[in-house]
């Protein structure tokens, strides 16, 4: 295993995309806060399997009292990159801002359709995203990757809050564009209340899985489509109350990766199960980094060229690290043995 501080100073809330000529692209925040003040999304890149980053471009410039900070991405059909790109008002510049944002009266932003066919230079901004398909919602918060269904369209989901009740009645939506990206269609329900941050996988076929972020308790809940994510149903628990947001992952092997943060006390970290059935099951949890209590988690995996994966997460600070970062592990599957037995 190799592990690194891949880019210091930053709450980054990792996006991966594995590009067509092999490089990585983490789409992050790039502000040292839980989006407690102003900042932009940018996009970094690897040419070396994870082990180096540097800067490529802004993915979402910030407007005046706002962090763009909430963001979805993947590959068009074309290879370009494909962003919807959120975040919230009332944010104060970094050098006026306290540790910790006054939510009180804040706005989720309207979403930005980005797309950029430079790898992450460059790139252009729309505003062609709906809202939530449902009343009293305040705006939608993208999540996770953008992903090709059997017909040809991209996927991505989007998670609502409630405006009379923020932060406790959330539905979970997936979102299709039949143009490659550049326009979105009005979104159709993966889990309805108490449900938001939500990780997709299309498995081929039309067959998906999602693992859905519960509010309360916090834990992971799978849902599966056999229609090409048009109608979902509940299938199982993945994870412990604390233990979310998660990233699924079609392995080189053909097994399905979960991965996702820990904050349970006493086991802080990032952990994976793997599934060899197309996700009807799944092995014992395995811990993949230990990390101190803080601020901590949201992973995501991508396989690079070689077939070691590279999983990124982000931290606020570590013993041997005392500052916002985003980690990176270059590992092997082999590597990780089960934390529990049957």
């Amino acid at each position: 295993m190799e592990r690194y501080v891949a880019i210091d100073n930053v709450c980054a809330w990792p996006n991966l995309t594995k590009m067509p000529d092999g490089a990585i692209v983490a789409s992050i925040f790039n502000q040292p806060c839980h989006g407690a003040w102003e900042g932009d999304l940018e996009c970094w890149a690897s040419e070396d399997g994870g082990r180096t980053w540097h800067l490529r471009g802004t993915l979402a410039p910030h407007e005046p009292s706002t962090a763009r900070m909430h963001v979805a991405a993947g590959l068009a059909r074309n290879g370009d990159l494909v962003a919807i790109a959120s975040g919230w008002t009332k944010r104060s510049p970094r050098e006026l801002a306290a540790s910790h944002a006054d939510e009180a009266g804040a706005e989720i932003l309207p979403d930005w359709v980005c797309r950029s066919s430079d790898g992450g230079r460059t790139w252009s901004t729309s505003h062609d995203f709906p809202g939530a398909p449902e009343p009293g919602m305040m705006g939608v918060t993208p999540f996770g990757d953008v992903l090709q269904a059997a017909d040809g369209s991209l996927c991505v989901s989007a998670y609502g809050m409630r405006r009379d009740a923020p932060g406790t009645h959330n539905s979970a939506y997936l979102f299709r564009s039949d143009d490659d990206g550049r326009t979105w269609g009005d979104g159709t329900f993966i889990a309805k209340g108490n449900y938001n941050e939500t990780a997709l996988l299309h498995l081929g076929e039309g067959r998906w899985l999602a693992a859905a972020r519960t509010h309360r308790p916090g834990e992971l809940h799978q849902f599966t489509s056999e229609d090409d994510g048009r109608t979902w149903r509940f299938s199982q628990v993945l994870s412990l109350p604390g233990e979310h947001p998660g990233h699924l992952l079609r392995l080189p092997d053909g097994r399905i990766l979960l991965t996702y943060g820990n904050r349970c006390p006493g086991h802080e970290g990032i952990d994976i199960r793997i599934s060899d059935d197309e996700g009807r099951t799944w092995d014992w949890p395995r811990r993949l980094v230990a990390l101190d209590a803080s601020d901590l988690g949201y992973p995501a995996t991508v396989a690079s060229d070689d077939g070691r994966l590279v999983t990124a997460w982000y931290c606020s600070g570590c013993a041997a690290h005392q500052r916002y970062h985003m980690g990176v592990l270059i590992w092997d599957v082999n590597e990780v043995q089960p934390r529990h037995k049957p």
